[in-house]
């Protein structure tokens, strides 16, 4: 079986740079907005109707951006490159940032969100397939699940920074500095962009091999395997594979009717779209003002929002550690209902105690709502970035995760925009609705998602109707042919590749 080098280690921290970008990008407007300095400099009022309106303005652009990036991966990484996609990317994430750092009105805030959404989703959409293209089969699921471990520390990291920030004694400060900070980790990307290679399998579907076997050695080199069998194993099948699918046409049209890859495209986009129908993206955005609301003042609402990233970034990394063992399926069917239970939980919980001075039931609140990041980080969040990108074929897997990504943006737009509103007016009875969409997904994930874990990228196609060319043996050295497909037939050919 392939090894899991050091080498693939680094490149795979490296890349994972662009989901930490992502995270921290994402996160820094949910700690501007708990700054009493950013309403005073925009001459916004607090809680108003009016703020939630100019705040779900600035995120329904900023996801837009986000949504048009992950499209735009599919073609930039297939004309590009991996690895050039990746650099291009970083520059317009550091750019955006910059000019949502320096913003001087509420027009230039939401204009520059735009470009700033773009950077980032197409980092979004295409660290997990670089990632899912140079892992081995078997911790497949935990390299390409760095790509949510590095956003949810993201996430973490700019969640105490903000409660930091908060004490500066610079209202500019205050709200500025945690958004001039994700211009950070685009730089650190682009600087390092040069010292990572191009993924194996783009470089064997545009014809380069010889290149793309010398980075397969380098990734997967095993001194206890001086013959390099598993690499050449993979190798082949990789080209076989790439050779057998390149007859087909690809374009976003192919892929909306070739049924199997429809099937996937429907499958990979509803899975990401489900996640943000149990609401987490909504919840984290506006959790701050959640907390408000619970009767937290001051910097509270900062701290307790900084505690629930630390909650949820140690559930993202038991997941990353257990997706390869416990499977992308299970964990989908285990973490969907037991979100529906949380959200009615909260829902009443909110509805029993906002507005009272009871501390137990305000403190239950909270605590319910920190188990909902557990749930979702530890089942959900790892689970739907890994599948989505580890079930197209090398031909169109940087287009079908984009679109998958895109699903997931198209799912932030509906429940993040009007959140800030919702959250004002009808409250608590959000969460209900969260609720019944999680139950609604649990059933569609039991009738139509396949588990995948464990299998090599290129053999997952049989799960979808497509015919796979060769199969790798149980130990990863050896490839299984069949020896007369149309036919069906039973015979198998054990092909030594030494």
């Amino acid at each position: 079986m392939a090894n899991l080098t050091l080498y693939n280690i680094y490149i795979a921290a490296l890349v994972a740079v662009g989901g930490f970008s992502y995270g921290f990008g994402f996160s820094m407007f949910a700690t501007s907005i708990a700054m009493p300095g950013f309403y005073n400099y925009f001459g916004l009022v607090e809680n108003s109707d009016y703020a939630a309106k100019i705040l779900g303005g600035v995120n329904g652009v900023f996801n837009f951006g986000l949504a048009m990036g992950a499209l735009l991966q599919g073609w930039l990484s297939d004309t590009l490159g991996r690895k050039k996609a990746l650099a291009l990317a970083a520059a317009f994430a550091t750019i955006g940032g910059a000019l949502t750092a320096g913003s001087v009105a509420i027009p230039m805030l939401i204009v520059v969100r735009f470009p700033q959404g773009i950077g980032l989703g197409i980092l979004l959409s295409l660290v997990p397939v670089y990632l899912t293209e140079v892992a081995p089969p078997h911790k497949r699921g935990m390299l390409s699940g760095l790509t949510t471990w590095s956003f949810t520390i993201g996430y973490l990291i700019c969640a105490w920074i903000g409660v930091g920030a908060y004490f500066a004694k610079n209202e500019a400060v205050q709200w500025r500095m945690p958004i001039a900070l994700s211009c950070f980790a685009p730089v650190v990307l682009f600087c390092g962009s040069p010292l990572i290679p191009e993924s194996p399998r783009f470089l064997v579907q545009v014809g380069r091999k010889e290149e793309a076997w010398g980075i397969l050695q380098k990734i997967h080199h095993d001194p206890t395997d001086p013959q390099e069998t598993a690499a050449h194993a993979e190798f082949i099948q990789i080209q076989r594979q790439i050779e057998f699918e390149r007859a087909e046409e690809v374009s976003y049209l192919k892929m909306l009717t070739k049924p199997s890859w429809r099937k996937r495209s429907l499958l990979a986009f509803f899975v990401q779209f489900a996640s943000q129908s149990s609401g987490i993206l909504a919840i984290a955005n506006y959790m701050t003002l959640v907390f408000v609301d619970l009767g937290m003042t001051g910097v509270i609402p900062l701290v307790l929002y900084a505690v629930a990233n630390c909650f949820g970034s140690i559930s993202v990394t038991a997941s990353v550690f257990l997706i390869d063992r416990v499977g992308r399926r299970t964990l989908l069917l285990i973490g969907f209902p037991i979100l529906a239970c949380i959200l009615l939980t909260e829902g009443i919980l909110q509805w029993k105690y906002v507005g009272t001075d009871n501390h137990v039931g305000l403190g239950a609140a909270v605590a319910v709502l920190y188990l909902y990041f557990i749930v979702f980080c530890g089942c959900i969040d790892v689970t739907q970035f890994v599948w989505a990108a580890e079930i197209f074929p090398t031909s169109i897997r940087s287009r079908g995760t984009g679109i998958s990504t895109f699903g997931y943006f198209v799912g932030a737009i509906t429940y993040t925009t009007p959140s800030a509103v919702a959250m004002r007016n009808i409250k608590h009875n959000i969460l209900y609705l969260y609720m019944g969409l999680c139950i609604i997904s649990t059933i569609i994930i039991y009738f139509f998602v396949p588990e995948t874990k464990q299998l090599p990228v290129e053999e997952i196609a049989a799960l979808f109707g497509d015919k796979v060319v060769v199969h790798l043996t149980a130990d990863g050295q050896h490839l299984i042919e069949e020896e007369d497909i149309s036919e069906k037939a039973t015979n198998v050919q054990q092909i030594s590749v030494v």
